[in-house]
C-alpha cells in the first residue's frame, strides 16, 4: 500500500515551506543577528506561522537536526536542506494520516472555540451556573450549559474551576452534574474546586476540594474517583494511578509557578507556555532540581531570577528565542 501525501490548505503548506526554509537558514551556522530578527518578524506575524514552525520542529527533532535517512550530500545546501525538512514533515505526515487529520481537526477545534487566551493571557469569568472559571494561557474551550447539562469542552490549555454551591444552583441545573471534556475523556465535578489540564497525548485532572470522577473516553465501568489533594494523567483508554498533586497545583491562576525540586526541563517548559517564540533547555542540565516562586506574567524576569539563583545562563538568540545553558 503505498503512503498519500495529506491535502494541505494552501495556506498550510506554504507556512510549512516558509517554516522549513527558516529552520535550514538558521540551523546551518551562517545565519546572522539580521536573519534571526527577520526571522522573529515572520514567527510573531500569525498563529499559522507558529503551528508550522512548531510542525516543522517536531519532526526534525524526531529524526534529528538533519532528518536522518534523508541526510545526505542533499543537505549541503541551504535549498537542499529546506527540501530534506519539508519532505520530513510531509512523509511524517503521510506515515500517519489518521494521526495528521486528527491534528488538523483538533486545530480546528482551537481556533473555532469560542473561548479562547492568548499566549501569556489568563482570563476568569463566571458561568451560567454561578459556578466560577480560571482559564489559563493558550487555552480553547467551549460550553453547553442548559437544563439537561453543564458541560465545558476543553480543547486545548488548563482550566480552574470552582463549582457552585447547591444553595446557589439556580433549579434548572440541579439535575445535571457539571462535567469538563477533553479528547480523552471526563472528569465530573462531585462539589468541588479542581483543574483540568488538556495536553495532546493525554489530559489531567488535579482536585483541590472534595471530589471528582474521572472516565477515559475509552474505558468501561464507573470511572475513578479522585480525592482532594490527589492528581492523575488520562488517556483515551486508561487513568493512571492517582498520586499527590504537585504543591501550590493551582497558583498559576495568580500568575506564579511554585516549584519544588522541580527538573529544569519540565520548568521551561512551563515557563515557555507563557511567552512567545522558543525557550529550550540544553538537554544535559534538564534534570538540574529548581525551586521557588516564579512570575508568570513577566517571563524575562522568571529567567533573571532563575539565572542568579541557579548555575545556569541565558543565551538570547533573538528575543523570541532563548536557551537556558549551563553556566
Amino acid at each position: 500500500m503505498s503512503l498519500q501525501t495529506p491535502v494541505l490548505a494552501r495556506d498550510e503548506r506554504e507556512a510549512i515551506r516558509a517554516a522549513a526554509e527558516w529552520y535550514a537558514s538558521l540551523s546551518s551556522g551562517a545565519g546572522d543577528e539580521a536573519l534571526r530578527q527577520a526571522w522573529d518578524v515572520w514567527l510573531a506575524a500569525s498563529e499559522l506561522h507558529r503551528q508550522a514552525w512548531r510542525r516543522v520542529e517536531a519532526v526534525c527533532g524526531r529524526f534529528g537536526e538533519l532528518p536522518g535517512p534523508l541526510a545526505g550530500p542533499v543537505l549541503r545546501g541551504v535549498s537542499g536542506r529546506r527540501r530534506a525538512i519539508l519532505n520530513a514533515v510531509l512523509l511524517a505526515g503521510a506515515a500517519a494520516p489518521l494521526a495528521w487529520q486528527l491534528q488538523r481537526s483538533q486545530i480546528l477545534d482551537r481556533w473555532q472555540a469560542a473561548h479562547q487566551t492568548g499566549v501569556g493571557e489568563r482570563r476568569s469569568m463566571a458561568l451560567a451556573d454561578g459556578s466560577r472559571l480560571v482559564i489559563d494561557t493558550d487555552s480553547a474551550l467551549d460550553l453547553a450549559f442548559d437544563a439537561r447539562q453543564r458541560l465545558i469542552r476543553l480543547h486545548q490549555g488548563r482550566i480552574l474551576v470552582a463549582t457552585a454551591g447547591p444553595t446557589r444552583l439556580a433549579p434548572e441545573f440541579r439535575d445535571s452534574p457539571l462535567r469538563v471534556q477533553t479528547r480523552h475523556g471526563e472528569v465530573e465535578a462531585l462539589g468541588t474546586r479542581f483543574v483540568v489540564r488538556a495536553g495532546n497525548d493525554v489530559s489531567q485532572a488535579i482536585v483541590l476540594e472534595a471530589r471528582v470522577r474521572v472516565r477515559p473516553v475509552g474505558g468501561a465501568g464507573e470511572g475513578v474517583l479522585l480525592e482532594a489533594g490527589q492528581q492523575l494523567d488520562f488517556d483515551g483508554q486508561v487513568a493512571g494511578a492517582a498520586r499527590r498533586a504537585a504543591p501550590a497545583a493551582a497558583a498559576w491562576a495568580d500568575g506564579r509557578l511554585v516549584a519544588v525540586d522541580m527538573p529544569l526541563g519540565q520548568w521551561v517548559a512551563e515557563v515557555g507556555r507563557y511567552r512567545r517564540g522558543i525557550l529550550r533547555c540544553d538537554p544535559a542540565i534538564a534534570g538540574l532540581r529548581v525551586s521557588g516562586a516564579y512570575p508568570l506574567d513577566d517571563t524575562d524576569q522568571a529567567l533573571r531570577m532563575l539565572a542568579d539563583t541557579f548555575p545556569v545562563r541565558r543565551v538570547l538568540r533573538t528575543s523570541y528565542w532563548v536557551s537556558i545553558e549551563a553556566a
